[in-house]
């Protein structure tokens, strides 16, 4: 662990021979393709399919009215074609099966439906009557939080900030769609899936199948050995998935591959609520917080609540006696909202670093300063310790390598070339997450003659693009204390011990931690001296260390932008994150990591907005040639650093999660930094031209 390792599937990805879920060769498959909702409310009243049904090649079509009856509707999202009811536009109320993609496209043209509809909401509204509290927000946090009298505290302050900032609808767009190759084997009483799947947990998805299905796990194979990016989109099974299953239910002993096409993406498989944030500050004139508040409007589907935690950010970062934070949801006719990158904390940051900055601005102090007068002993919310924080060396160590001593503090005092130009910071922090439920087998070949030992390493894990493979052997070759080249790991497959899913930063916690107790078990169970074939099971074994410590990576992003006098054309000359993580793995996968999350926060901050039509609740730039993201020719140059830690609290090797915390911040540093440059204060993403003309 610690040292510098290529990926190991590397060579099988860019040579492509590895196979993602609809690449499995299969015998006679079918195609699925759907057909969705053009009315984000009422019902279904006719569904005519004569004309598919005649078509050449065409062998089934799924309807409303002839599906099969599912054990266990509980989760609406999972309630495909179960009734006439019609939740949001782009619902799935039919599906046809044929001999090749394109004539089941062709098939799923000929079938024509017919609605009543309802009147529908489909645009957030910060002052809707039907806002209400939900009983907690993602995973599990308080709704509601209040600590002290803060409208005293805010009320008697002598410098304050009172302003509302909004981060918009975005959709998390992998590479690789969701898509399923399923193939259903009837026997005896019951039956059998197989499931090819692009998901971020196998162990998850054949859960919710066997759920649905009214089915024993153990009758449920999922298979996912690569997957070409999730970015939280992933880690819930889908309705596709269940739509897949039915249809091969349909035509027992075929498979069924289904891939969504990327304008479906954008009804089916989730995407971040638009937020709007209202953060108020009080402080003394030294800029020290004396006064916290953070409320949230977002949307969740009036057919499902998802509510995310984007407030829960403020309750960690910064020391603030008095404080309080608080989530409302409007439900509205629109799909379901779900995690994407770093949940919460990512449009979160955006609002309460914007404000931070402010703030200074209010003080007369640079923003870094700010923020390492406000650096709390202890976690602000719950009082216990921190199991390590280094945020305020993150926030040196980038002023260091950034050149921030020479910015001159005045706004728009820098024209270069026609381009104002300015500098920004933005603290980050995201929780560090561990969760019982992984298991892990090691076991030893003995070397056959002329050749070498070596291990393997099972676990149901999933390397969604992030070296989980490479990182998990690193780890099983110090634990076992063997050469890192004998080991051979096996992940995303229901056939090997099951795991949690690949979310939250949580993934090198949780099933390293199992891998680790596998290895201690092998050698306490078989010494240095094991036979050919042995092997032992390891779990991540349950911790109370969250009941004493405050766990969280922490980080620091410093970002120069440029903005055209004539235009308002942004660019972004530089970035820089630096952070605080625990022991760091494999820097080759980590810098990978942290800088697709700095990259994340870029798009963010200049492109990404799912343009929702309130007129139909419809997202219109539902391709990827309209949804804008980040290119190489937003930014010059990028960089990554990290501060040497090693955390004992969190898991056995000293490490925290990565995925996340580089996009938490990252929106919020652009911003400031386009203040600093124009003078302008934006407190909306994307930024647009428009901001800085008028």
């Amino acid at each position: 662990m610690g040292t510098p390792r290529r990926r190991t599937e590397g060579p099988a990805k860019v040579t492509g021979t590895a196979r993602y879920a609809a690449e499995y060769a299969v015998a006679r498959p079918l195609h699925l393709h759907p057909i969705l909702a053009t009315v984000p409310r009422g019902r279904v009243t006719a569904i005519h399919t004569t004309a598919a049904e005649a078509l050449d090649g065409v062998v089934a079509v799924l309807t409303t009215r002839d599906a099969e009856a599912l054990a266990d509707t509980a989760d609406r999202e999972f309630a495909v074609l179960q009734d006439d009811e019609i939740g949001f536009r782009g619902q799935y109320v039919a599906a046809v099966l044929a001999d090749t993609s394109e004539t089941a496209r062709h098939g799923a043209d000929l079938v024509r439906v017919t609605y009543d509809e309802d009147p529908f909401r489909a645009r957030l509204d910060p002052d809707s009557g039907e806002l209400y509290a939900p009983d907690s927000v993602n995973p599990a946090f308080a709704t509601d939080s209040v600590i002290g009298d803060v409208s005293s505290a805010l009320r008697d302050a002598p410098v304050t900030v009172d302003a509302t900032y909004r981060t918009a609808m975005t959709h998390n767009n992998p590479m690789e769609p969701h898509a399923s190759i399923v193939v259903w084997e009837p026997a005896g009483t019951g039956g059998r899936f197989t499931i090819f799947d692009s998901t971020q947990g196998v162990s998850a998805t054949r859960r919710n199948v066997a759920t649905v299905f009214g089915l024993d796990p153990g009758d449920v194979d999922v298979i996912s050995p690569h997957v070409g990016g999730g970015f939280g989109s992933k880690g819930n099974m889908h309705a596709n998935v269940v739509l897949a299953c039915l249809a091969a239910r349909r035509v027992p002993g075929r498979p069924v591959t289904y891939a969504l096409t990327r304008q479906q993406m954008f009804s089916l498989v989730g995407y971040r609520t638009p937020t709007v944030q209202h953060v108020r500050l009080g402080a003394s004139p030294d800029g020290r917080l004396t006064g916290l508040v953070h409320d949230v409007v977002e949307q969740t589907s009036r057919i499902k609540e998802f509510a995310e935690q984007t407030a829960t950010y403020s309750r960690s970062v910064y020391a603030a006696p008095h404080r309080r934070t608080t989530h409302r949801l409007d439900p509205l006719d629109v799909p379901v909202p779900s995690w994407m990158r770093a949940p919460g904390e990512c449009p979160g940051s955006f609002a309460a670093e914007v404000a931070m900055d402010e703030l200074a601005t209010a003080c007369g102090l640079d923003p870094v300063e700010l923020r390492i007068r406000n650096e709390p002993d202890a976690d602000p919310e719950s009082g216990k310790p921190f199991s390590s924080r280094h945020l305020v060396e993150c926030l040196r160590r980038g002023v260091e390598r950034f050149g921030w001593s020479r910015r001159d503090p005045t706004p728009r005092a820098r024209l270069v070339d026609g381009w104002w130009t300015g500098t920004g910071v933005a603290a980050a922090a995201y929780p560090a997450n561990r969760a019982p439920g992984s298991g892990a087998t090691v076991r030893f070949h003995a070397p056959a003659a002329g050749g070498e030992e070596h291990w393997d390493v099972e676990i149901a894990a999933a390397d969604i693009g992030t070296g989980a493979r490479t990182v998990l052997g690193q780890i099983a070759a110090d634990a076992l204390d063997v050469d890192v080249d004998t080991v051979e790991v096996t992940v995303g497959d229901t056939a090997v011990p099951a795991a949690t899913v690949a979310g939250g930063s949580s993934g090198t916690t949780n099933w390293g931690t199992a891998v680790v107790d596998a290895a201690q078990r092998f050698r306490e169970k078989f010494g240095a001296d094991p036979s050919d074939g042995d092997e032992a099971d390891g779990t991540t074994p349950e911790t109370d260390a969250a009941e004493h410590y405050a766990m969280s990576a922490f980080g620091a992003h410093f970002v120069e932008v440029a903005v055209h006098a004539d235009t308002g054309e942004i660019r972004v000359p530089r970035m820089l994150g630096v952070f605080a993580a625990g022991r760091i793995l494999n820097p080759t996968t980590a810098r990978s990591q942290l800088l697709g999350g700095m990259t994340m926060g870029l798009s963010m901050a200049l492109h990404e907005d799912s343009v929702m039509d309130p007129r139909s609740g419809h997202v219109v730039n539902h391709d990827l040639a309209n949804y804008h993201i980040a290119s190489c020719a937003d930014v010059g140059e990028i960089d990554v650093e990290w501060i040497d830690e090693v955390d004992p609290h969190v898991n056995p090797m000293g490490s925290k999660g990565i995925g996340e915390i580089g996009i938490v911040g990252a929106a919020a540093a652009v911003a400031n930094a386009a203040h600093h440059a124009t003078g302008v204060r934006v407190r909306s993403v994307p930024i647009t031209v428009d901001a800085f003309l008028g």
